[in-house]
């Protein structure tokens, strides 16, 4: 059953396993380049915390960027994604790789609730390491996508007002926008994902805030879901007359995008460069 499930990455990634083992290899690798605070709290618990990368030579009133990990809520780490910080030092912005609990133990509103409250640290934060809380942009990959879309909308799950960031513009990379799909996938014993939740805080009907640019891509060897997924949150956000860009990204899969992301000469790693430096 899980071959035929087109969340089931892996059943289309040959190269699944040597892929994720470069994503880390290449995260350590980055992270003995520059100076890197690791583990600053937000919440509670060890993995509500974000890791700093700083720009060599940064300027005062830094950029901000914001990187949120995938791994469908129920894994991955920030540690493994130091790599994404590349294009945003390159631009001289400082990076923050966030963390949050997982599911099932962890339920899906409190992880996006616990990315808000990262989010806001970080713009309390921002004045005391040298960035500028208004130059602040968010990207995120796979389940980090969708947690990013929702730093700027109120889903269905929110009971009142959001207390959202300002944001400048967000990158989201392979995201899942309709959680329909989820409990009924691969991920029902691993994620446990209710079908209440799947509704409460799918972005697809959630009500999207105006004001920071949304760059929405995938890559063009991804599943259904991701490419379907990708364009109907585009083609929602432009009837709600907001400032979209969709992409594609050739030859890239929904492991090897994250590499382009991590590359500041790959069309999207200077993608990335030029959504922080404009902020």
């Amino acid at each position: 059953m899980a071959e035929r499930d087109l969340y089931y990455n892996r059943a289309f990634i040959p190269d699944f396993d040597e892929i994720m083992k470069e994503t880390e290899a290449r995260s350590h690798a980055l992270a003995e380049t520059y100076r890197v605070e690791r583990s600053v709290s937000y919440g509670p618990s060890p993995r509500q915390s974000f890791d700093l990368v700083f720009p060599p030579d940064q300027q005062s009133g830094a950029p901000l960027h914001m990187f949120i990990h995938g791994g469908y809520w129920r894994a991955g780490s920030k540690e493994a994604h130091t790599l994404v910080a590349a294009p945003v030092v390159a631009a001289g912005g400082i990076a923050a790789l966030v963390g949050y609990d997982l599911m099932p133990q962890t339920r899906l509103a409190e992880i996006v609730a616990q990315v808000r409250r990262a989010a806001r640290h970080l713009v309390r934060l921002a004045p005391d390491i040298g960035a500028d809380p208004e130059r602040f942009t968010v990207s995120g990959h796979s389940a980090g996508a969708h947690l990013a879309s929702l730093l700027a909308s109120e889903a269905a799950g929110d009971t009142g007002p959001a207390d959202l960031p300002t944001l400048r513009g967000m990158l989201l990379v392979s995201g899942i926008y309709d959680l329909s799909g989820i409990p009924g996938s691969f991920l029902k014993d691993e994620a446990e994902m209710r079908d209440d939740e799947a509704r409460a805080w799918s972005p697809l009907i959630a009500r999207h805030k105006p004001g920071p640019l949304r760059i929405i891509t995938r890559g063009e060897s991804e599943t259904a879901p991701f490419q379907e997924q990708a364009v109907a949150l585009n083609a929602l956000l432009d009837r709600e007359q907001q400032e979209t860009e969709l992409r594609i990204e050739p030859d890239k899969n929904h492991l090897t995008i994250v590499f382009d992301l991590a590359d500041p000469d790959a069309p999207l790693g200077r993608r990335l460069r030029e959504l922080v430096r404009s902020s």
